[in-house]
């Protein structure tokens, strides 16, 4: 897994304009944009679908993916349910710093 790369991005995108368009642009500019970074494939289709729940189960930093939200159109309370769902749907984080604060079973995770 290449968090660093994941995250890496992810900071690129919240703070530069160009980053933005590419990303915004899709298709061949979005896939050329991402392949200048080292993400397996299970990353690149989440960043490039926009899946904030699978960002999040790969250990993304909530602080850059709440900046990452608004740029899909994702409104504060869908991003807050987007990471509750990918924990649902792909267990429980995987890496950084929510690893060893999430779980399945809503009871334990909180949420």
């Amino acid at each position: 897994m290449s968090l660093y790369a994941m995250q890496k991005f992810l900071f690129a995108l919240n703070r530069e304009a160009e980053v933005q368009r590419r990303y915004a642009e899709g298709g061949d500019t979005r896939t050329a944009l991402l392949a200048g970074y080292d993400l397996n494939d299970e990353e690149r289709e989440a960043i490039a679908t926009g899946d904030v729940g699978k960002l999040y189960v790969l250990g993304c930093n909530g602080q850059l993916l709440m900046h990452f939200a608004p740029l899909l159109g994702i409104a504060w309370a869908d991003y807050l349910e987007a990471m509750r769902e990918g924990v649902r749907k792909y267990g429980p984080v995987r890496a950084g710093i929510y690893a060893m604060t999430t779980g399945t079973d809503e009871k334990v995770a909180g949420v």
